[in-house]
């Protein structure tokens, strides 16, 4: 039998066909942000939609991210779904009033009464020298705050899929993808930038990780880059007669706990990996779900992989320096499974 050929897309075609789905399925929905429109987002998340919906259904804003994003907060408590671009995750700062105390707050202040189904997109991640105001991820920041869900996909295929579940969640819902897993020609090009898509729509469940290599003596837990980091170090670890388990976690709030837990019981050691910085983020969380409901599963202690607590670096070797990858991951398990 001849084998179907697989649909191939970039990531941020992914996020554009998942948009452009659910604006032809659901006439409430409609993308606000810098650039977003005739540019289709500096980042191409919303390639092409300009042209089909038009300037009422896919609006550029001025440079106010208070402004914009303060609209699209009432557009959903009116009963709009609006997805809405922060361009970068750095911005947070100009508008966080309205991310956390209205956006993820009204809901409960309202007793349920007032939904807010949007999507604030944004940018994350570092590697490319553009310093500390457009390098972070900041995954925990968002995490830590309640009231929001807080997706990061790594793949194509969960970008759009989780793209769809956050646009259809009457739930206010942090969609993070990183810049580069977007697949974009001016950036760095990595396979795993590119996969498989269906042309339907579907949906990938918010608040469920993926073991996405099995394994028995280690588990490596990361997310969107950190996550194929630790798949190429898991290669190198095989080479060595080591077999790592990788979770990608995909979703920080919620969190899949479960997943971990029963990884852990299998491989008896934990390293975490995250390209936000160490002290009070990620990496911490999981350490504390492990000491707590997994330590007499663990044969040695929890490893932290992530990066130190600096302002990210213009300088392209300091930045490559503070930021994890697969060599780093690679020696840090080999400690860990010769403990």
């Amino acid at each position: 039998m001849q084998k179907t050929k697989q649909r191939l897309l970039t990531g941020n075609k992914a996020i554009a066909e998942a948009i452009r789905l659910e604006m032809e399925r659901d006439p409430n929905v409609l993308v606000m942000g810098e650039d977003v429109g005739i540019y289709g987002g500096i980042f191409g998340a919303t390639e092409g939609l300009f042209q089909q919906f038009g300037p009422e259904r896919v609006m550029d804003t001025p440079i106010s991210e208070t402004a914009f994003i303060g609209a699209a907060i009432g557009a959903a408590a009116e009963g709009m779904r609006p997805i809405v671009e922060l361009m970068f995750v750095d911005f947070f700062g100009v508008c966080m009033d309205q991310i956390y105390n209205h956006m993820a707050k009204i809901p409960y202040m309202s007793g349920g009464r007032v939904k807010l189904p949007m999507v604030l997109m944004t940018a994350v991640g570092g590697g490319y020298s553009d310093a500390a105001q457009h390098s972070q991820t900041l995954y925990a920041t968002f995490a830590h705050l309640p009231g929001m869900k807080v997706v990061a996909p790594s793949t194509p295929y969960d970008l759009k899929g989780m793209m769809i579940s956050a646009i259809r969640d009457d739930n206010p819902v942090v969609f993070m993808f990183h810049k580069t897993l977007q697949g974009l020609g001016w950036m760095d090009q990595l396979d795993a930038s590119v996969g498989h898509v269906p042309e339907e729509a579907y949906t990938v469940p918010i608040g469920k990780a993926k073991v996405v290599r099995e394994g028995t003596d280690i588990t490596i837990v990361g997310i969107q880059m950190t996550t194929h980091h630790a798949l190429e170090a898991a290669k190198k670890l095989e080479q060595h007669g080591i077999q790592a388990e990788v979770i990608d976690l995909r979703s920080l709030v919620p969190l899949d706990r479960e997943t971990i837990l029963q990884s852990i019981k299998k491989t008896h050691r934990l390293l975490v990996v995250d390209e936000d910085y160490l002290s009070y983020g990620m990496t911490a969380e999981i350490a504390a779900i492990a000491a707590e409901d997994g330590l007499y599963d663990l044969e040695a202690p929890v490893k932290r992989l992530a990066v130190p607590d600096v302002p990210i670096p213009y300088s392209r070797p300091l930045e490559q320096f503070v930021l994890p990858n697969a060599d780093k991951i690679f020696h840090e398990a080999m400690k860990l499974v010769n403990e």
